[in-house]
């Protein structure tokens, strides 16, 4: 069957679905236009394949980071050598934070897309399809004789409930054999952390910064979805879920009273981010008992001094705090880490591993960490470049230490953990099953073994912790004396691969004594038929 000739591609990464690619199709569809999302490791040939020989009106890419910025650039050229003679746009943070950096490097797009681009699309759609001249747009960048161009900002969306639904034309990731998609309760965030482009990036374009739905409409999504495609735990991908102050609070009482009416609260469970003072034992158990069983926070640091280079605004102990109140509540968490940051030294990492070990050392998450990276249109990468301390080029932002024995340790420390704390390594996966066993807790009544089978997650991922923060300890201390010798990195990789091939066993041990369970489950929740969750990487 031939298909009619698209007016809009978007092409990006398609992980736990794109909400901003979703949003923006849905504003077009609205319009009447036809549109697809594609995500870009489909390659080109199947995506011009779908095309049937028609180049849509407008290609867009939406570029999350820009460590991708390459493979964008490739893909676009690729398309031009198939005959696509597209606009090409491309929006995101990095596109609409430094514009003229991502026009130099990728000449090939005829525009950027900067801010919230619901309406900016929707009407460069409109004028390319009318042949009409789309330069004098807001919301538009481009390239004139190789001068930048930058039109006037557009305003941020003031009403988020006025947008609709995000399109969502693929089938849900699955988590324990459940439908999982994300949804969005704001967009913004009121922080200004200084290694952060999402508040730069709301600060920037004109209107208010933070902006929430009605959780009446946010209730709505969801019932939609789980109608749709028996969706049983959702992901909100707000940058700060708001529960900030006591309008957050209202807020959040608000949701949790909607959830228990539609009957959500006992059919599904939901993960959010959000800032660890925000964490209090009565809003929690609140938000706990209306499905919230995951929280994510950027921790980031175990310094008060890395706290403040990094504008957290707020101090180790009250982090600590948070991550205690969600243990005892028995709410699921992650974090972010950075180990390294530009004010590092072998003192701040001594400081770092011992906050990690009391916040994890227990074993109720993977240890992680990760290094702070000055991405464009963030205020530490301008701290850096006014120091002289930037380096690196557009999609790989580095930075030398002040302490230039740093410099080298950190090289050294990437190879020796990578097999922990990178991609699919050990920590992740451990993180990963603990998660997903919460959730089978929350959703799959009656599971059998359920006790013994946390007690050896437990036990798994306190050795790894231990492990880990262990070697990195005693690295830094041998470097620091003037010793840099390396430990055995073939012994790591055993390690790590040997804890994994037990992970596994014991993870897939539980699924099939409970196998019947979570195919009821799933199938229950699911229109086209039970999914069992994946075996452990």
């Amino acid at each position: 069957m031939t298909l009619a000739p698209l007016d809009v591609a978007l092409i990006g990464y398609q992980d736990q679905g794109n909400l901003g690619m979703g949003y923006l199709a849905a504003a077009a569809h609205v319009r009447g236009h036809r549109v697809e999302m594609f995500d870009i490791r489909d390659g080109v040939d199947r995506i011009v394949e779908r095309f049937e020989g028609h180049s849509p009106l407008v290609i867009g890419f939406s570029l999350i980071f820009q460590a991708f910025l390459p493979q964008f650039r490739k893909f676009a050229l690729e398309l031009r050598a198939a005959g696509i003679v597209s606009h090409f746009t491309m929006g995101g943070h990095f596109a609409s934070l430094c514009h003229e950096e991502a026009l130099a490097h990728f000449p090939e797009i005829n525009s950027v897309v900067r801010y919230e681009g619901e309406q900016t699309l929707v009407e460069l759609v409109e004028r390319v399809k009318a042949r009409a001249d789309w330069r004098n747009l807001d919301g538009i960048a481009y390239l004139d004789a190789g001068n930048v161009v930058t039109n006037p900002a557009r305003a941020l969306v003031p009403d988020l409930d006025s947008l609709p639904f995000p399109y969502r034309p693929y089938e849900p990731e699955r988590m324990g054999g459940l439908a999982t998609l994300p949804v969005l309760a704001s967009r913004g965030c009121a922080r200004t952390c200084s290694f952060c482009s999402i508040h730069t990036f709301y600060r920037t374009a004109p209107g208010k910064v933070v902006r929430v739905r009605k959780p009446a409409k946010v209730v709505e999504e969801m019932l939609d979805l789980e109608r749709k495609y028996g969706v049983r735990v959702f992901l909100f991908q707000d940058d700060d879920f708001p529960l900030w102050k006591a309008v957050g609070r209202r807020w959040a009482t608000e949701l949790a009273a909607r959830l228990h009416e539609s009957g959500l609260a006992e059919r599904a469970i939901w993960k959010i981010s959000c800032r660890a003072e925000y964490v209090e034992p009565e809003l929690f158990a609140m938000l706990r008992d209306a499905g919230l069983f995951l929280v994510y926070m950027g921790i980031e640091s175990g310094t008060e001094a890395g706290l403040d280079v990094l504008h957290k605004q707020i101090s180790a102990e009250r982090n600590l705090e948070a991550i205690e109140t969600l243990k005892r509540l028995g709410i699921a968490f992650g974090y972010g880490f950075m180990l390294f940051d530009p004010s590092t030294t072998f003192e701040s990492i001594r400081e770092n591993l011992h906050f990690l070990r009391k916040m994890v050392g227990d074993g109720t998450a993977g240890a992680v960490f990760s290094r702070m990276l000055p991405y464009g249109g963030t205020p530490i990468r301008d701290q850096l470049q006014k120091e002289g301390r930037l380096r690196g080029d557009i999609t790989r932002p580095d930075y030398v230490f002040l302490d230039p024995r740093i410099n080298d340790f950190h090289r050294q420390l990437v190879g020796l953990v990578r097999p922990w704390v990178h991609g699919e390594g050990l920590s992740y996966q451990l993180s990963y099953v603990v998660d997903e066993f919460e959730m089978i807790c929350r959703l799959v009544p009656g599971v059998t073994g359920g006790e013994a089978y946390r007690a050896s997650l437990k036990a798994l991922t306190r050795q790894s912790n231990e492990r880990l923060l262990g070697l990195v300890e005693h690295f830094a201390e041998s470097f620091a004396a003037g010793d840099p010798s390396v430990p055995d990195r073939d012994e790591i990789s055993d390690y790590c691969e040997t804890s994994i091939a037990r992970l596994r066993e014991v993870r897939n041990q539980f699924v099939a004594e409970n196998v019947y369970l979570l195919r009821d489950a799933s199938e229950a929740a699911c229109p086209s038929g039970p999914v069992l969750a994946p075996q452990v990487h």
